[in-house]
């Protein structure tokens, strides 16, 4: 199968894990800055192979982890005391609010709808004109076209019950927020794929040059991973600091144009609150003024006091890439996919749902 089992081939993993130890002279630290690039690095045992003294630890990658409490609040209070039929992607509607998750509101009689697309939240509500439909927009770069693509549906449509509730971030200012921070010891990123498929690669190139540091634009698959590594490990070896781009087989330099079109028509940039980390400038999306008819955050006046997070949750400094998800006193115990204290444990995307589900007692007694 072409792109798969090529990028799974145990041969090629030997050949880039021998070359790995064979090239690494001192200790070395990378993120990895998607979430998805954290399972699959988790889940294929890639830590348990690459050279001890090469640290990957895990970035904000997750979109839905980085999600304000007081949106997913407001997303509740939507569903519960306006009546809206309230849509979203799956792993959004079990993290938990300050008070209930939307999948607990659901339990409660709320009309909330689990989608795979936002264009089928369009179909809803123009299946019932007397109600009102809101679709939980969460996400980095990569979900934005099909978000913005559901306003641009609706409008055509003359479809006036349909709103986003959009909560869409950003990574490049993300990364520049990790590499602020005064505790960081990231000395080389592996940048998402995905994003860099819609977006293109030159917006990384100011951090490279500002921090002095590789980036290494990565895949998914465990070869993908390998090689991103290993591109960023030879960099630091020799002293170098690039923007390079192993996914090329994917990403363009430029992205994807009339993505990026449809994102400008209906989004624009703006400060934005990532969970955990707190304000990051200019790292978020939101709906342009000239459709706020479509902006459920100016369509419903709702109000919603913040709270603070969960005292025992460290998730913050899980997605800045400070501590280990194992490092929380509460990881497994107190806190479980069943029964999360913070996002990062319940999506498909989080550092801890990763730790959890794929590594044993043994291997976070030896990370």
């Amino acid at each position: 199968m072409k792109y798969m089992s090529e990028y799974r081939s145990s041969e090629v993993v030997k050949q880039y894990v021998d070359e790995l130890h064979k090239i690494t002279t001192q200790p070395w630290t990378i993120m990895e800055v998607c979430g998805g690039q954290t399972h699959s690095l988790v889940k294929n045992g890639i830590l348990d192979i690459i050279p001890k003294n090469v640290r990957m630890v895990h970035g904000p990658g997750c979109p839905v982890c980085v999600t304000p409490l007081n949106l997913i609040d407001k997303a509740v209070y939507l569903a519960e005391e306006k009546g809206v039929i309230l849509c979203s992607y799956g792993d959004m509607i079990r993290v938990p609010g300050s008070k209930r998750s939307l999948l607990e509101s659901k339990a409660r009689g709320a009309d909330v709808r689990i989608l795979y697309s936002p264009l089928e939240a369009v179909k809803i509500a123009q299946e019932n004109p007397n109600r009102e439909v809101v679709f939980f927009a969460v996400g980095f770069e990569t979900t934005a076209p099909a978000n913005a693509l559901s306003v641009v549906h609706a409008r055509r449509a003359g479809v006036k019950n349909y709103s986003i509730l959009a909560s869409h971030v950003l990574v490049p200012p993300a990364m520049e927020a990790v590499m602020n921070d005064e505790d960081t010891l990231i000395q080389g990123f592996l940048a998402a794929g995905h994003v860099c498929t819609i977006m293109g690669i030159s917006e990384y190139e100011p951090l490279v040059r500002k921090y002095n540091l590789p980036i290494v634009v990565t895949g998914f698959e465990p070869v993908d991973l390998l090689q991103g590594i290993l591109m960023t490990v030879r960099q630091l070896e020799k002293g170098e600091a690039k923007l390079e781009n192993q996914y090329s087989r994917v990403v363009r330099p430029e992205g994807n144009p009339d993505a990026i079109k449809v994102i400008n028509e209906v989004f624009e940039v703006e400060d934005r609150e990532w969970r955990g980390i707190g304000n990051i400038p200019l790292s978020g999306w939101e709906v342009r003024d000239e459709l706020a008819m479509y902006d459920a955050n100016k369509k419903f006046d709702v109000n919603i006091v913040k709270v603070p997070e969960c005292a025992d949750c460290i998730a913050g400094l899980v997605l800045k890439g400070i501590k280990k998800p194992f490092e929380c006193s509460q990881f497994g115990t107190k806190c479980s996919p069943e029964k999360p204290l913070g996002a990062p444990m319940v999506s498909s995307e989080g550092a801890c749902a990763a730790y959890y589900h794929y590594s044993n007692a043994g291997d976070l007694a030896e990370a």
